[in-house]
């Protein structure tokens, strides 16, 4: 693409895979020439780098008397309003469709009335289609959002069936996979970390997450449990979140507390995952599973859910075992499986680590590019 753009890009700062990827997205955009301008409550956790093509703007949100809860939405309105004035961009890309597209929306048409029309891309990540859009109040907001944006994308094609199955969306969706840099990735161990955390004999499983529901972690802990039993391991929970205590209070119980370790919320993941053997991702829905793929970028063998986009991510029976949610005992026969035989495990790390290498950057970037391009040019004719 040959056209440098100045991109407004607008997402959540915080330990999640659409923080993730917008940041890495944007990151990826400005090592292409393209000035990036990242708009946020907070700085996003992954962008601690610097770079004169990247630049950060802070929502704040003032405690006004007049409102019980802060007003996020106007408030992210006009700080779109004004970075898009200011800083004359071409392009706004939103990731959620409530509040970030809604935002958008309402920027778009106060930008109008200053003869200004800037295109917005809305990339559906999950959530705001799985959880909010079973909540009937937010329907015809979310509706209205994916509806008025110029183009949309979803990050699977489960979720872009999930979408239309739950909305009535006029506009075409096109997927456009998650992605990762593949870079980042370290796919020979740190002997000296592992030995920190096991010893020679023992295989590491590891669990990252937000420690949500969702996320079943206390299936990841009774699944430790029944693998620890016949092999010798160790568990490794990174992450944080309300489902922590619970976790601990089961290993606990199980009296496996001291073959695992609760890390917390870890910015670099990638040399814990080169140490480890097997993921364990037992959620009850991922739209995506971005931490699976960062695992098998690790040469990681992924044991998860057949939930949402995983089984696109993680190919049963090549990269990794998928079951039905909930099925602890098949996860951990899996795991046992994998592990009791090494070759099995090593040609499976192999494959997980070539899957991964189609979501590299280089190969998703130009989807996007190649979208902005397209309403770019539409607004110059």
């Amino acid at each position: 693409m040959t056209n440098k753009l100045k991109i407004g890009i607008v997402c959540y700062p915080t330990y999640g895979g659409s923080g993730v990827v917008a940041t890495e997205l944007g990151i990826a955009l400005s090592e292409k020439g393209h000035e990036v301008h990242f708009i946020s409550y907070d700085q996003p956790f992954r962008l601690d780098l610097f770079s004169d093509k990247i630049y950060y703007h802070e929502v704040s949100v003032p405690d006004y008397p007049l409102f019980e809860y802060a007003p996020y939405e106007l408030n992210l309105t006009s700080k779109l309003v004004d970075v898009a004035l200011h800083e004359k961009l071409n392009i706004l890309h939103v990731h959620y469709a409530i509040p970030h597209a809604s935002a958008a929306v309402n920027a778009k048409q106060i930008l109008a009335t200053y003869g200004i029309n800037i295109p917005i891309v809305t990339t559906l990540h999950g959530t705001d289609i799985t959880l909010l859009g079973k909540d009937k109040s937010f329907k015809p907001v979310i509706e209205y959002a994916i509806n008025m944006s110029d183009a949309v994308t979803a990050v699977s094609e489960d979720l872009k069936k999930e979408t239309l199955k739950y909305f009535n969306i006029k506009n075409e969706i096109k997927t456009i996979s998650n992605f990762i840099d593949m870079s980042l990735y370290q796919q020979k161990e740190d002997v000296k970390l592992r030995n920190q955390f096991a010893k020679k004999a023992e295989f590491i499983l590891t669990h990252i997450s937000n420690f949500r529901k969702v996320k079943r972690v206390e299936d990841v802990i009774n699944i430790f449990n029944k693998v620890s039993e016949e092999i010798p391991a160790k568990l490794l929970m990174i992450g944080d979140g309300p489902e922590r205590l619970k976790a601990e209070q089961l290993c606990r119980q199980l009296g496996i507390t001291k073959k695992v370790k609760f890390l917390g919320k870890l910015k670099v993941i990638e040399k814990v995952l080169s140490i480890s053997d097997v993921f364990i991702l037992p959620s009850e829905t991922e739209s995506f599973g971005l931490v699976a793929l960062e695992a098998m970028a690790s040469k990681t063998v992924v044991i998860s859910t057949n939930s949402g986009g995983l089984p696109e991510v993680n190919i049963d029976g090549e990269t990794g075992y998928l079951s039905d949610v909930g099925d602890v005992n098949k996860m951990a026969k899996d795991a046992i499986s994998l592990l009791n035989n090494i070759e099995t495990l090593n040609r499976f790390k192999n494959n997980a680590l070539a899957h991964a290498k189609a979501f590299d950057y280089p190969n998703i970037l130009p989807q996007y590019e190649a979208v902005y391009q397209n309403l770019v040019s539409k607004i110059k004719e």
